[in-house]
């Protein structure tokens, strides 16, 4: 089960997530369908996809496993790749006019992955809990701009957070302390981000 959470809520799904709420609970509603789903799976292939793949082929180059991987020392490749990516579909996004909503989602997943890659230098924090962090900052930004009560919202992003943290420490893979410090450095990342960027 602890293996199918960490699956499941891969840090990688972070800028998917924020889209699609806004898409759905914000003034982008209004947009076309091709619209949304051209910007989605943009999205999917820049922070998804060609992270996931280059990772994998990185990991199977160097002849590790999913564990093996997860050390400290091992984990700067990967954060490079996919802060390369991030950056690739912000480009593109700045470059299409696409609304700043949209590239501030990105720009705040992206500022989670370049702080937890500098943290990473000396320590190893949970980039699981701070993706889902990161959820918790951006709905806090949107609930600022747009003007609802993200309560339930928060109950719910605070049991995924601590089902997901839990899991990490049953794979053995962060102690308490890496997954409390991943869940708060994405929240504010991506608050700061989303509201000041």
């Amino acid at each position: 089960m602890a293996r199918l959470l960490s699956m499941v809520f891969t840090p990688f799904y972070l800028p998917i997530v924020g889209l699609v709420v806004l898409f759905f609970f914000s003034y982008l509603s209004m947009f076309p369908w091709t619209y949304k789903l051209h910007v989605l799976l943009m999205t999917y292939l820049f922070t998804i996809l060609l992270p996931t793949v280059l990772i994998h082929l990185y990991r199977r180059y160097q002849g590790w496993n999913l564990i093996e991987l997860g050390r400290r020392e091992r984990r700067m490749v990967p954060y490079v790749i996919s802060i390369l990516c991030y950056f690739t579909c912000i480009y593109l996004m700045e470059r299409l006019h696409m609304p700043h909503f949209m590239g501030s989602i990105i720009i705040a997943a992206l500022l989670v992955q370049i702080v937890c890659a500098i943290t990473n230098i000396w320590w190893k924090i949970s980039t699981h809990t701070a993706a889902i962090g990161g959820v918790g900052g951006a709905l806090f930004a949107f609930a600022e701009y747009l003007g609802f009560n993200p309560v339930w919202w928060f109950c719910l992003v605070f049991i995924v957070a601590g089902m997901l943290g839990t899991s990490r420490m049953i794979l053995r893979q962060h102690n308490l302390a890496q997954v409390v410090t991943g869940f708060w450095v994405g929240f504010v990342c991506a608050a700061v981000a989303i509201l000041f960027i």
